[in-house]
């Protein structure tokens, strides 16, 4: 082993053995447990950047850990291949959709095992090849079979710059979530996912995401927006009744107004009978590019069904609650924070009915959206909490007029059609007589490259002996995301959708790891499908997931120049950054014009703001081991990363001391398999023992239940810097028994330096068996005693010490001890009474 550390040749070596020996490829086995570990798979956009290189380390670390605990772990990739930004770049280029992709997957694939990522490269998929979506179209026709999915033409979103419809998730402050385009709404004919049909079951099933980030959990319930919607009918004059909707039926006694969206039947009824309600119409009625809010108070009231007092109603030309547009809302202000808003406007009274059980009083500054005790309504539920009086008032208002209670949810049907050309052809037909049908199993897949880029002519179809118009409309990519992690279980299957022997022996996934970004969108279709395919019976669990991890983002300094009032954003290679002596940024000029550039802080690594670092120059310059440890290191997994170059450099500078520990000892390799007897060392060795084994033990848990692996690489650095000292010639046996533990936990996290290391030791096998370091407990557990010191029968001090610690060496201990030795000093011992392990009284008088 060469005395300098030379990351390029190491790591070369090590992952030409990898492929010769296809040491990661996975089979089933059914006598040892599986531990299937998933990262999400990346757009092959043409390089990795940083974020993926933190996913794809993540699941990595996973990986090799379970390995090493004798687990069957499968852990593929994959290519989500089709997408938006292909077919840009295509039209760009004049080039094909999947020419351009199979490029930049093959660059892509070059750069992730370059990091040595433990693969099963066997099982590699690509969801634009027609292998992958033929599956895909087969499960459409299933679905359109048993009513899951539908066409009809509606308002969709629509993104004038991508050209394509948007799903609602996909839309954020009305702007396409890849493009950050304006969203327009349009109507048109599109095929949709009757996600709502399962959105109770989404949220019932939460109860088994035990192990899934509390914050993706609260997104996706918020998303689903699960809510009681109650129905009452009200009168608002001796013949006139009218159908009002409140979610909060224990607020009932602090209703203060009803509002009316200006189109709803009431209104039109009576527009023509009524001039204060004609004028108020007309003024909601003004059609302007901006609209501006509006409300008025009308002439009438609806009657209060329990208290018979007058309700003043108001009309709106907005919904004040957006979300489900409700026409006939029975406002309570005190308890809902829309309504709070439109009454402080409109000076509209606030009467609150619910005590806020946090401040335990009736004074209220906000509205108190929380349940709690009743107070201010009527005597029969004074006093009760809001879930009981819910039952009495429910049985109040039965008496004296109609009323329903069902949930609605936030969450829309999934609009899953594309206007796009790169993406999975829907095998629909229509015919002559504009009936919709599916096209035949047999002639699955039906492939996209039958049609051209921008061909705007219809594609004629035999299906059942009739001629039809195959659908033009793609599927939204979202759909390969959602089933591709099945698939995986036996990529190469022809027969079927899933090999079910294999899917029944690997699935579900045990570990799913991603950015917290996709809870709303990825990871809702994720669950809706894992839902649906069970309802088709293709796959027999509830949840796609066992455990998710949601990695943060990396952040890096952008810097950016004012051009024209725009924001150009500047690469940091170009730029020169001036500071002053305390360190501080003075001025950053540009390197060529010497022009003036401005900081704009740390943001996310991104091409837009031209602040990303290219991995394969950090590999290059540092080794993958060094990227794969400072990504682990600098942060916990749910937070963010900064971008330092000096925090890599740090750990290039430990792996180095790694590597200078192990090249120091290699010469007594040969004491490797000689046992240590725990019995015969020295407190320093037993010491020493104790530490890298307890260290096992730490790291252990937090890689397997806490996932902090930047703490668990932080003890084993702290353990490492213990051993450099220890390092004598004295200790060898103890030093070789702590460097290759010490390579066995840091294995998942630096897997090249240890593979070489091991293989220049002779004990390569050491790492292709169970080979998780296994606890010595004599090292761990050996006992402590505490041994009272007593003078004259009187406790002074108690020592802790090791078992039979010889009368003579306590009394040497004694003297060195100032607050004991002070009460014999002056005396003459007498006697001293010792009884081993326990006691030691020391007799002056």
């Amino acid at each position: 082993m060469k005395e300098k550390y030379n990351h390029n040749v190491i790591e070369k070596t090590v992952q030409k053995y990898w492929k010769k020996h296809n040491s990661f490829k996975a089979y089933e086995n059914k006598e040892k447990k599986k531990y299937y570990c998933l990262p999400m798979f990346p757009y092959p956009s043409g390089n990795l950047h940083m974020g993926h290189i933190r996913n794809y380390t993540i699941s990595d670390i996973v990986a090799r850990y379970y390995r090493m605990k004798d687990k069957n772990v499968l852990h593929p990739i994959g290519w989500d291949s089709f997408g938006l930004p292909a077919e840009e770049a295509a039209i760009k280029h004049n080039i094909k959709p999947y020419v351009w992709t199979k490029k930049n997957i093959k660059n892509m694939k070059k750069q992730l095992k370059s990091m040595g990522f433990s693969y099963d490269w066997s099982r590699e998929l690509s969801t634009c090849n027609p292998e992958f979506y033929k599956w895909e179209q087969k499960i459409f026709i299933k679905m359109y079979n048993k009513n899951i999915v539908y066409k009809k033409k509606s308002k969709v979103n629509w993104c004038e710059y991508d050209k394509t419809v948007l799903a609602n998730e996909q839309v954020i402050k009305k702007r396409c979530w890849r493009c950050n385009n304006k969203v327009k709404k349009k109507k048109i004919n599109q095929w949709f996912i009757k996600t709502k049909k399962y959105a109770e079951r989404l949220l019932k099933d939460i109860k088994f995401l035990k192990k899934w980030p509390k914050k993706v959990i609260e997104m996706q319930k918020k998303w689903i927006g699960k809510e009681k919607r109650i129905k009452i009918l009200i009168k608002i004059k001796k013949n006139k009744k009218i159908y009002v909707y409140t979610n909060r039926i224990d607020t009932l006694f602090g209703v203060t107004f009803i509002l009316l969206f200006y189109k709803t039947n009431f209104i039109k009824e009576n527009v023509k009978k009524d001039n204060n309600i004609k004028k108020i119409f007309k003024k909601c009625n003004i059609k302007k590019k901006k609209k501006i809010k509006k409300s008025y108070k009308t002439n009438y009231c609806g009657i209060h069904p329990i208290t018979k007092k007058k309700i003043p109603i108001w009309i709106s030309n907005y919904y004040i609650r957006k979300e489900n547009k409700e026409k006939n809302i029975l406002a309570c202000p005190a308890h809902n924070k829309e309504e709070w808003l439109f009454a402080k406007k409109n000076k509209i009274k606030i009467v609150f009915v619910i005590k806020n059980i946090k401040k335990n009083n009736t004074q209220e500054k906000y509205p108190n959206i929380l349940q709690g005790i009743l107070y201010n309504s009527h005597k029969k539920i004074n006093g009760l909490h809001s879930k009981e009086a819910e039952k009495k008032i429910k049985k109040m208002l039965k008496k004296v007029t109609k009323i329903s209670i069902k949930n609605i949810f936030k969450i829309k049907d999934w609009n899953i059609s594309r206007q796009r050309y790169w993406g999975c052809p829907i095998p629909i037909g229509t015919l002559k007589n504009k009936k919709i049908v599916p096209v035949s199993e047999s002639k699955l897949p039906i492939i996209l490259d039958i049609r051209k880029i921008k061909n705007k002519t219809k594609k004629k179809i035999l299906i059942n002996n009739k001629i039809a118009n195959l659908e033009k409309d793609t599927l939204d990519t979202f759909i390969e995301s959602s089933w591709y992690y099945i698939r995986y279980t036996n990529p190469k299957y022809k027969k079927n959708i899933i090999d079910q022997k294999a899917a029944k022996y690997w699935l579900p996934v045990d570990l799913y790891v991603g950015g917290i970004e996709h809870a709303t969108m990825h990871l809702i279709y994720f669950r809706v499908f894992c839902k649906i395919l069970k309802d088709l019976k293709i796959i027999n669990f509830k949840e796609p997931v066992k455990k998710l991890i949601c990695q943060g983002m990396v952040l890096s300094d952008a810097f950016y120049k004012i051009i024209k009032k725009k924001k150009i954003w500047v690469s940091k290679d170009e730029i020169k950054i001036i500071k002053n002596k305390k360190g501080k940024i003075k001025k950053i000029i540009n390197k060529i014009d010497n022009s003036k550039i401005k900081y704009f802080g740390m943001t996310k690594m991104s091409k837009s703001k031209n602040n990303g670092i290219e991995p394969k120059n950090i590999i290059k310059k540092y080794g993958a081991d060094s990227l794969r440890l400072f990504i682990i290191f600098s942060a916990p997994i749910e937070d963010s990363i900064e971008w330092k170059e000096e925090h890599i450099i740090g750990s290039n500078r430990f792996i180095k001391k790694i590597w200078n520990i192990s090249n120091k000892f290699l010469k007594h390799k040969k004491f490797i398999k000689t046992k240590i007897n725990h019995n015969l060392l020295s407190k320093k060795q037993k010491n020493m023992r104790k530490q890298v084994y307890t260290t096992v033990i730490k790291v252990t848990k937090k890689i397997e239940e806490k996932k902090n692996f930047n703490v668990a690489i932080s003890d084993i650095m702290k353990t490492t810097n213990k051993l450099e000292i220890f390092c004598n010639k004295k200790n060898i046996l103890i030093i070789i028994e702590s460097i290759l533990i010490i390579l066995k936990i840091l294995n998942p996290f630096i897997p090249h330096i240890v593979f070489y290391i091991f293989k220049k030791f002779n004990i390569l096998n050491e790492l292709k068996k169970k080979c998780w370091p296994q606890i010595d407990k004599k090292a761990i557990l050996e006992k402590i005693y505490n041994i009272i010191i007593q003078i004259d029968g009187k406790k002074r001090y108690i020592l802790k010490s090791q078992k039979d610690l010889k009368k003579e060496k306590i009394l040497k201990i004694i003297k060195k001890k100032k607050n004991i030795y002070k009460y014999i000093i002056m005396k003459k011992i007498k006697k001293i009474i010792f009884i081993k392990n326990k006691i030691l009284n020391i007799v002056t008088k």
